[in-house]
């Protein structure tokens, strides 16, 4: 952190009142955590534990929605102890969960089906479907989604394919925010935020997409959409009970997490554009409106007044993961280093790394990963440098979509658990993208956010950049490796079009 960057945690004897107590129900774990009035952390009031995914044959990647609440209950539960007398400062609660998720209920809301992800797989003869008959540009138009099968849309038609009986039997569809107002509240709605990662929510008049709706069958089962400035209060029992200094305050519906993390890491207009690298990666960028989503991104919502536009790769950290196992790699500083020893594209390899399928910006779907130029000379440690380059490659397709000419002026703001643990691959990065990369210094950007969006919400706040976030180290480009990068990023382009079929792209 710079010298004057901004405090990311507080004392609890020093925190500002009023607090935002944040509940982040993210797809590896489950976060609750304090922040105070200048959107700092509170030291010692924060409890974590991981969440569990259930994966199956033929792309089945599901959830246990009971468990995932009793989950983020014993972590507030955990938090309220640790806050004492410290929790009657509490004046909301602000909520994130992962998007794109669905599950049908009856009508006493009681599941019919697991949460399904957005990871799920098993729609996508449904997707293909859909493209056939429909016009996807006009449906990418209106709802910012693609016919893919993180969406709704063949979700909806892969459940009245394949479990009709269950589809008659349907009340309501639903997501993870929603099941949590219903068990807490008693009430259910999705928030603008939410509903806009379903591809069913028309991004310009922010309702619901009467023409999808009519074609898939679903009718009126869908919830009311309200905004984040519309909180519930007044839990039911036994929540009330067992939370007395949260019964009558504010509840904020929950919003996507990847919204969140670009408000908690200060990415709130053009100048700072977030780049995610964990497992997987994603690059967004917050704007007031959106006149046309470039071909393979998409636009989702962080409120009625910002838009996140941006796209989102299967490849990440897992490419470096899967090589580092399967190679041998050993120890981690030593690879550092060699990896450091290797110059800009000095391996004669170049890497198609979709170990786990594409999406942006091409979404070809379940493709397979591609190393192409091997000789018997080639080091383990050539491989993982070429898959590194490779992955900035993808994001660097992203960017140009996203900026649309290549003299836009941004930085990149870096989270996610893969980039601070490489600074080769940071410096990777910034050459092949040709901005600086700063690293951010929020280690929960995500809770930070919706900490945020509270405290504009309750009046605290005059806009979302008025409490910057805090940076750390700052990666500079180099216009001769940026150069070296760009003939070897226009490689992996003919690379591509001659390996992948293009009938599956968008």
């Amino acid at each position: 952190m710079g010298k004057g960057a901004p405090a990311v945690t507080v004392a609890a004897r020093a925190a500002a009142a009023p607090l935002i107590l944040t509940l982040d129900i993210g797809s590896s774990s489950t976060r609750v955590a304090l922040y105070d009035r200048l959107a700092r952390r509170v030291v010692g009031a924060e409890a974590a534990a991981p969440n569990i995914f259930f994966t199956g044959s033929e792309g089945l990647v599901e959830a246990d929605p009971v468990t995932l609440l009793a989950t983020a209950a014993e972590c507030i539960d955990a938090v309220l102890a640790q806050a004492g007398s410290l929790a009657q400062q509490i004046a909301a609660v602000a909520v994130d969960t992962f998007v794109s998720n669905i599950m049908p209920v009856d009508a006493a809301g009681e599941p019919l089906a697991l949460l399904i992800t957005y990871a799920d797989t098993r729609n996508a003869a449904d997707a293909d479907a859909l493209r056939r008959d429909l016009d996807e540009r006009a449906v990418h138009d209106r709802t910012g989604c693609l016919l893919r099968t993180s969406y709704w849309p063949p979700r909806l038609a892969w459940f009245r394919r394949t479990q009709p009986d269950l589809w008659r039997r349907v009340v309501r569809w639903i997501t993870l925010g929603e099941h949590l107002e219903w068990r807490w509240f008693g009430r259910c709605r999705v928030s603008l935020s939410a509903a806009s990662w379903s591809g069913l929510l028309d991004r310009r008049t922010l309702v619901w997409d009467d023409t999808l709706l009519d074609l898939l069958g679903v009718g009126d089962k869908l919830s009311p959409l309200v905004d984040i400035d519309a909180p519930l209060s007044g839990l039911v029992e036994p929540f009330a009970s067992r939370w007395p200094a949260l019964r009558d305050i504010p509840w904020l519906p929950a919003v996507g997490d990847g919204a969140a993390a670009n408000i908690g890491s200060g990415c709130t207009g053009h100048r700072r554009m977030a780049l995610t690298l964990g497992t997987t990666g994603a690059l967004r960028v917050v704007q007031p409106a959106v006149a046309k989503v470039p071909s393979g991104l998409w636009c989702y919502r962080v409120n009625r007044h910002h838009a996140l536009l941006g796209g989102a790769t299967s490849e990440g950290g897992n490419v470096f993961a899967w090589m580092q196992e399967t190679l041998r790699l050993g120890d981690p500083a030593a690879l550092e280093a060699a990896l450091a020893a290797i110059p800009p594209d000095g391996h004669g390899l170049t890497v198609l790394p979709f170990f786990a399928g594409e999406r942006s910006p091409d979404w070809a779907g379940n493709v397979q990963a591609t190393i192409h130029g091997l000789t018997l000379g080639t080091t383990p440690v050539a491989i993982l440098r070429a898959g590194m380059e490779a992955v900035a490659y993808r994001f660097a397709l992203i960017e140009q979509r996203l900026c649309g000419q290549p003299a836009c002026d941004h930085q990149l703001i870096a989270s996610g658990g893969a980039l601070p643990r490489s600074p080769v691959w940071s410096q990777i990065f910034a050459d092949v993208l040709g901005r600086p990369v700063v690293l951010s210094a929020e280690p929960e950007a995500t809770g930070r956010g919706v900490a945020l969006l509270a405290l504009h919400v309750l009046g605290h706040l005059p806009d979302l950049a008025a409490l910057p976030a805090a940076d750390g180290a700052v990666f500079m480009p180099d216009p001769a490796r940026h150069e070296i990068y760009q003939a070897a990023l226009a490689r992996q382009r003919v690379l591509y079009a001659q390996v992948i079929d293009r009938g599956m792209t968008a």
